[in-house]
């Protein structure tokens, strides 16, 4: 007679095909039903975070909703940083852990349901009469509210004799947010203001691409005349990247940012307007009239002067049909020469310390990289290299796990759920020392899950580099923030990778010559950069400015 087990397993495995895991007495009998009785991958990784992170990482790829597990307590209580991160960050996935008896804790038992909501994460907990309908049920508020969820199996029940499997109907999702008649009469204003516009500009942001706008956004900048830039999750929307200025923010190209400053009506679609993406109120002129569409209840930042709810696809498609029948008539993109004023500024291979810059690093790797490839980002002041020097060709394939809760210490493991989420392509991971050191238990987790096509480039400055620019500029004590230099090379060597320490440009040919490998021979490449840290990033100033 099937189990409990086996009933969360068999309604788990008709919606997710991809689960990682790290296992446990909590989650054993799970696991054990997981792999005897259905088809679903499974990913074993080697911290408990790890498992949150790689499905997390599988979503923010491919989109489609991946699963955790993990055993309970200690088990437990080691994903909350990850499970935190992928709440601010709006992901959906389904923690599957153990948890206390129902006839109540034992002594090394905690409350898991309150350490969950304290990170704004929900619990459902199976039973043996509902267990399968409950997993459904936890699936669908995941996928309805883009929010990962917990499904806790408690102690003494996943070996209950549980009946013969149910059928199931398939989740409910919310059909896309319409436009309300007071938001269509917004849109006919946002329409009349592009199209009477001088210098339009269209800003998207991951809600567009979430919602599939993209080609939306395209016919919208045509009908326009308007050039485009994204946020950085937004990066590689637009189909047209002629007119694309790129990232926002300080992320973004100096000739840039000033070209957007000087629009006068500016349309942002699916982007939150964070801090980083406004430049902290410097994005724009005062006089400019910005106008989001979102599907937040109200407008997300109080530089806006329209807002309009709903689905970015469906309001951008309304958006381009009027402005189309209004006959715009900007045409300020089409003397712009959009190439140079993408182009990042590199002043040389050395910083004055004599060691490398890091600037000059990422532009040459982004010449070397395989065009067809998908870059992982742990958290740290290195993150602006790669999202300044390397394109990606879509927001699936440019992913920051960590910047959501501010976390660093996620980028290892990142890896395996971009490597099983995309199957062809390189999985390239950018990561810091600090950060690296502190996920540095999945670091074999990577080179297993994405051997042949992983790399990984580790910024190597010694340092816990945002802390020096916050802190060490400020007279703090800089003991805290330096950390002895670590040979990465060596650590990738020991978990299986081939590691080679980078300390000038020449010593990256050995990144061309395995980009042109055949992928079945490669190994998992870990690049020890050992960079400079006296070159602060663009944004890192943005932040320096704003809290002086």
């Amino acid at each position: 007679m099937p189990s409990v087990s086996a009933h969360v397993a068999a309604a788990l495995s008709r919606h997710i095909d991809q689960v990682f895991g790290l296992m446990g007495n909590g989650n054993a009998y799970f696991l054990d039903a997981l792999l005897r009785d259905t088809g679903t991958a499974y990913t074993a990784v080697r911290h408990e975070a790890g498992a949150v992170v790689a499905a997390d990482a599988h979503f923010r790829v491919s989109g489609r909703i991946a699963a955790a597990s993990t055993t309970y307590g200690a088990g437990f209580t080691n994903t909350l940083t990850a499970l935190a991160e992928s709440a601010q960050a709006r992901i959906p996935l389904v923690l599957v852990v153990g948890d206390q008896p129902t006839a109540g804790p034992r002594p090394w038992d905690v409350d898991q349901i309150a350490l969950a909501s304290a990170v704004g994460v929900r619990t459902y907990t199976v039973g043996r009469l509902d267990a399968a309908a409950t997993t459904v049920i936890a699936i669908e508020h995941a996928l309805a509210n883009r929010t990962p969820v917990v499904l806790a199996l408690p102690y003494d029940t996943p070996t209950l004799e549980a009946g013969p499997v149910p059928d199931l109907p398939e989740p409910r999702l919310p059909r896309p947010i319409a436009p309300t008649p007071d938001g269509r009469a917004a849109i006919r204003r946002a329409a009349l203001a592009l199209a009477g516009a001088e210098r339009p500009v269209l800003l998207a942001g991951r809600g567009a691409w979430l919602a599939g706008a993209g080609d939306a956004l395209g016919r919208l900048a045509d009908a326009a005349g308007a050039v485009t830039a994204t946020t950085a999750l937004g990066r590689g929307v637009f189909p047209d990247h002629a007119h694309d200025l790129g990232v926002t923010g300080g992320f973004g190209a100096p000739a840039a940012m000033e070209l957007i400053r000087t629009a006068d009506v500016v349309v942002a679609i699916g982007a939150s307007l964070s801090p980083f993406t406004m430049r902290f109120g410097e994005l724009l002129a005062p006089e400019a009239r910005l106008i989001q569409v979102d599907i937040a209840p109200t407008a997300t930042h109080p530089r806006v002067g329209e807002y309009v709810r709903g689905d970015a696809r469906v309001v951008a498609e309304l958006l381009a049909d009027e402005v189309a029948a209004a006959h715009a008539t900007a045409t300020w993109r089409d003397g712009l020469d959009v190439a140079a004023l993408r182009r990042q500024v590199v002043e040389g291979e050395f910083a004055p310390d004599g060691r490398l810059d890091p600037r000059a690093a990422a532009a040459r790797i982004g010449e070397l990289l395989p065009e067809n490839r998908v870059v992982v980002s742990d958290g740290g002041h290195f993150i602006a290299w790669a999202n300044m020097f390397w394109p990606v060709a879509s927001p699936g394939r440019m992913i920051m796990i960590g910047t959501a809760f501010q976390s660093i210490g996620l980028g290892w493991p990142s890896v395996a759920g971009a490597a099983q989420a995309d199957p062809d392509a390189a999985i390239v991971l950018t990561t810091g020392d600090g950060g690296g050191l502190m996920a540095l238990a999945d670091l074999e987790t990577a080179v297993r899950s994405a051997a042949g096509r992983g790399l990984a480039v580790v910024w190597n400055d010694a340092a816990y580099g945002a802390e020096v620019n916050l802190y060490g500029l400020k007279g703090l004590h800089e003991g805290p923030m330096r950390i002895p230099q670590v040979d990465f090379a060596a650590l990738g060597r020991a978990a299986g990778a081939e590691g080679v320490v980078v300390e000038r440009l020449a010593d990256l040919d050995r990144l061309a010559a395995w980009a042109a490998e055949p992928v079945a021979t490669r190994p998992f490449l870990v690049l020890d950069l050992r960079i400079s840290g006296s070159v602060i990033a663009p944004y890192q100033h943005e932040v320096i400015r704003f809290n002086s």
